[in-house]
């Protein structure tokens, strides 16, 4: 299997790579739809849209401004054009339309406010995440139509890809890449027979692609958007958006470490790195899916701690990001980053794995202790529900993104002072992650029904 590291990790803006990126590039390419049925149809009838949200869109959509996010791609927005806006206003504008202009002479009628539809029947059985795009005539016939899942990460799939696809997830053939492998254990093998580190071998397929300049510029763009994220959070206080009255701490945490640096630790700079990229991802403010926006604190902050606090270069910063980028792609071939399929531990689990393999590539560990890095941060995820309190990414998330963090420096120094050799395999260690969320209630599942999501006593 191959997915590029340039698509696993997406610039883009919060709330959730699922329930906000993946809707409005759902919305964006029916929209595309649209304007081909218009071009090649009388287009002076009148039209109307019509989206139906379904399963944990539906349940915590809200919470998630999943319907701010259709209504943008709708307006034809995509998640990383609106990266740098004012999304609050852009909304605020969307909400007072009746009516898409949608080419030439061609208008749909379209209320958000009245159109999006929250669907709280059952969900659809292909995946948790599903919506349905619809276009009327003036007599209510359905003239276009297509279903979308949003599989985690803001990547998005149709009805018919969805039922073709294993994972689910559009990937490359491993034939067409020098070094295709399809789980751990080929990668291992192929470190092993080739002589070159996974990051080496991830260039390699990269490169196949596209040049290798463009590949680097893309990393840099990544790492930057990172770092750009966490300074905000590290810069901005105030009170986030949702209605929980949830105050930003992390500048208050950074302030309190810069002022006494020698009663610090690792795992407070760790929490105040995570927590200033989660706090902007709640706000609905730009950040990188890593692989999710639920989980976007923690690559970042373990990249930065290292860039920081211990002198990594620009040439190690692109070396962790395409060993992450190798562990996540085997995670999402082999199971799930979607908190909506297998709970949390698709997500911060996801991330704490391919941050404790960045960590210890750049630190000059070896494929098979990379590999061990890995499978000892996602152990010790494994059957972490996601139950987002009132359908927000707040609480628990912003705190578990610093926990993640901590969990894949701890993995990191395990696995270096090792040889690599270890009883459970990283392969062992998807493959349970996948049985654990199946088998995982749906209350536990981002839809806001079980755990602390229903454990707050209100008054």
């Amino acid at each position: 299997m191959f997915i590029s590291a340039l698509e696993l990790f997406k610039v883009g803006v919060g709330p959730s790579s699922s329930h906000t990126m993946g809707p409005m590039l759902a919305a964006r390419e029916f929209i595309d739809l649209v304007r081909g049925y218009c071009l090649a149809s009388d287009t002076s009838q009148t039209l109307s849209i019509r989206c139906t949200l379904k399963g944990s869109l539906s349940a915590t959509g809200r919470g998630h401004a999943t319907d701010r996010a259709v209504a943008l791609g709708l307006h034809g927005y995509t998640p990383i054009a609106v990266a740098d806006q004012d999304v609050d206003s852009l909304v605020k504008e969307i909400w007072t339309n009746d009516s898409l202009l949608i080419a030439g002479t061609c208008h749909a009628l379209f209320t958000a406010s009245k159109d999006i539809i929250f669907d709280v029947g059952p969900p659809l059985p292909e995946h948790p995440n599903g919506m349905i795009f619809e276009l009327f005539d003036a007599d209510s016939e359905l003239l276009v139509s297509e279903t979308y899942f949003s599989i985690g990460g803001g990547f998005v799939s149709t009805i018919s890809e969805i039922k073709q696809l294993v994972a689910p997830l559009k990937m490359e053939q491993v034939s067409l890449f020098p070094y295709g492998f399809d789980s751990a254990k080929s990668m291992l093998d192929m470190s092993v027979e080739s002589a070159l580190s996974i990051a080496d071998m991830k260039r390699v397929n990269e490169t196949t692609l596209i040049s290798a300049q463009v590949l680097d510029e893309g990393l840099d763009v990544i790492w930057d958007s990172m770092k750009r994220c966490l300074e905000r959070g590290l810069d901005t206080d105030g009170i986030l958006p949702g209605g929980l009255d949830i105050a930003r701490r992390a500048k208050k945490l950074f302030l309190q470490l810069q002022a006494q640096p020698d009663k610090t630790d690792v795992n407070d700079w760790l929490c105040a790195y995570a927590m200033a990229v989660n706090e902007e991802n709640a706000a609905g403010h730009m950040v990188v899916t890593a692989p999710t926006n639920g989980a976007a604190g923690v690559i970042p902050a373990v990249l930065y701690y290292f860039m920081f606090h211990e002198g990594g270069t620009v040439s190690q910063a692109r070396q962790f990001l395409l060993t992450a980028s190798a562990v996540g792609g085997l995670i999402k071939h082999l199971s799930s980053i979607s908190g909506a399929e297998v709970g949390c531990q698709g997500e911060v689990g996801s991330a704490a794995a391919m941050a404790a393999a960045g960590l210890c590539a750049v630190r000059g560990g070896s494929a098979q202790q990379v590999e061990h890095a890995a499978e000892i941060a996602l152990e010790h995820h494994l059957g972490m529900t996601c139950d987002p309190v009132h359908g927000l990414v707040q609480v628990p998330c912003i705190e578990r993104n610093g926990f993640g963090a901590i969990k894949a420096y701890a993995a990191t120094s395990l696995a270096i002072r090792g040889t690599g050799e270890h009883f459970m395999p990283l392969d062992g260690c998807i493959a349970a992650m996948k049985q654990t969320g199946a088998e995982m209630s749906v209350k536990f599942k981002e839809t806001s029904l079980g755990g602390l999501a229903v454990s707050i006593t209100e008054c």
